[in-house]
């Protein structure tokens, strides 16, 4: 299954960015700690030119601390480039994007002038907390979905640093194939469009992989069959999803699976590697 999303006002709002950005000093995007690759929107580079940026790896606590070091480590390889990896409800972490943004502007800027700064994300990348963590007051809607942010709003922090705040938007092609598939599984693409089976056997596959023993531990199975249907169907009969005649209810397990993804039930996820990414785009490369 191809996994695309790209709705009209995601569209709008690309074009909305690149008319605001020559106002921009700074720009802080954020993106999922989970997939910082898949969550890294490719129009970004393009829209900010030479502007400083501060990455910011949120859902940190939902992600593989050792996988999220790797990520740190890469991004900041990239010419004006900061990362940062936080849970966007920690105060003390999210309020110090302020200095460390001002810190990145040039030496001969003018102290007294406000900092404008752009905050991007795809959906569902938690941007909207860290702009009322930052604000220290509820400004941004939130929710655990895609596309609550219709439109931009400006921001003041304090009289020094203001926010552009914009709406999520992906873009209209994406790949690799996979990279469908872990926005998906994150929760950046709306349920309604996916497969909640494709997105379980396409997850339990990764986890089974990487992380055969949280599995193990959170489903209390004594090991993990080699199929990725076998799997299911074990997780199946530990949590009681079995229909009429002890048949597997194949979209109930799917569905608790990815749920329990996202809430991080299962433990600390990653869903893509530094070396897994540049192994793709390599294999991409040599296809095209």
């Amino acid at each position: 299954m191809a996994i695309n999303w790209f709705p009209g006002h995601m569209n709008k709002a690309r074009r909305e960015i690149a008319k605001a950005m020559g106002k921009v000093q700074l720009i802080i995007e954020v993106l999922d700690a989970r997939i910082p690759f898949s969550s890294e929107n490719p129009l970004v580079p393009t829209l900010r030119g030479d502007t400083p940026c501060i990455k910011v790896l949120n859902k940190k606590d939902l992600a593989d601390p050792a996988v999220t070091e790797e990520w740190m480590r890469r991004l900041e390889k990239e010419p004006g480039v900061t990362a940062v990896a936080l849970n966007g409800l920690e105060k003390k972490t999210v309020k110090a994007l302020v200095p460390m943004g001002k810190a990145l502007l040039p030496a001969d800027r003018s102290k007294n002038k406000t900092v404008t700064t752009m905050i991007l994300g795809i959906p569902n990348v938690g941007k909207s907390t860290i702009i009322n963590t930052l604000a220290g007051r509820t400004i941004a809607k939130t929710g655990n979905k895609p596309a609550v942010t219709k439109m931009q709003q400006r921001i003041y922090i304090d009289h020094s640093f203001a926010l552009l705040d914009t709406p999520g938007f992906l873009w209209p092609k994406l790949s690799p194939p996979s990279c469908g598939y872990k926005l998906a599984v994150t929760g950046a693409i709306r349920d309604a469009v996916v497969s909640f089976e494709d997105l379980a056997f396409y997850a339990i596959a990764y986890a089974a992989r990487h992380y055969p023993e949280q599995i193990c531990a959170r489903y209390k199975l004594d090991g993990l069959p080699d199929e990725e249907m076998q799997i299911l169907e074990a997780i199946a009969q530990k949590r009681g999803c079995i229909g009429r005649g002890g048949i597997v209810n194949l979209q109930k397990v799917s569905e608790l699976l990815i749920r329990e993804i996202r809430q991080g039930s299962i433990g600390r996820l990653s869903f893509e590697t530094p070396a897994e990414v540049d192994e793709e785009q390599r294999l991409l490369q040599q296809d095209a």
